[in-house]
């Protein structure tokens, strides 16, 4: 399931990249994804709307196992 959602990010960067920001693997575990924002988008205050309405959406429909993405701490 890693690679799966490892494709699904690379899907994503591009997007990310462009706004000065980008987004990497933290962790896949019983469904839950965890990432981490990086760049640009570990301040923005637009980081949760990122993560939950864009990179989970994605994620959750390339890769149908997985249940969740938070964001790592």
């Amino acid at each position: 399931m890693r690679e799966k959602v490892v494709a699904a990010l690379d899907k994503i960067r591009p997007a990310l990249k462009a706004d000065g920001g980008d987004v990497e693997l933290v962790d896949v575990k019983d469904g839950v994804v965890t990432v981490r924002l990086t760049g640009a988008c570990a301040g923005c205050p637009m980081s949760i709307m990122t993560l939950k309405n864009g990179i989970e959406r994605i994620v959750m429909q390339e890769v149908p196992e997985v249940k969740e993405v938070i964001a790592a701490e």
